[in-house]
């Protein structure tokens, strides 16, 4: 059985989830940000997944970056499966806006993350949850 890893179930809060995936967003306010995190025990890199596994989680990572661009209505999408900090598999998907807190650099290292208060969410999340729905549980 994978669990997510301490940092990834800290830093960030359930949106869904597929059969390959957990789909989570970041806890920061500054930006529209998903973390797409494999279901796959002992998986670090991309090219550890099996190809269908490859194809699939690309086609998602897609389908998120498409919805999140309308739904949070940014102007550029950053994609990024780093994994420095993290061993485990993740991609992130960020939705960005010229002129927010570190545009045009990186988001990591930049600023303090800002957490969304306890019992509030994105305005973005449920649309970004409907336009998923039927990939996601």
């Amino acid at each position: 059985m994978v669990e997510l890893h301490p940092r990834l179930q800290q830093d960030t809060r359930a949106l869904g989830e597929t059969p390959l995936c957990w789909i989570r967003y970041m806890n920061d306010r500054r930006f529209p940000w998903l973390i797409l995190v494999p279901r796959v025990a002992g998986v670090t890199e991309w090219h550890e997944l099996a190809v269908q596994q490859q194809q699939e989680l690309l086609a998602l990572v897609n389908r998120c970056a498409e919805n999140l661009k309308r739904v949070a209505a940014v102007d550029k999408i950053n994609i990024g499966a780093l994994g420095n900090l993290v061993p485990q598999l993740h991609v992130h998907v960020i939705g960005r806006h010229d002129g927010d807190p570190c545009w045009p650099g990186p988001v990591w290292g930049n600023g303090a993350p800002q957490p969304w208060p306890e019992g509030e969410s994105p305005d973005w999340l449920q649309p970004l949850r409907e336009s998923l729905s039927d990939r996601c549980a």
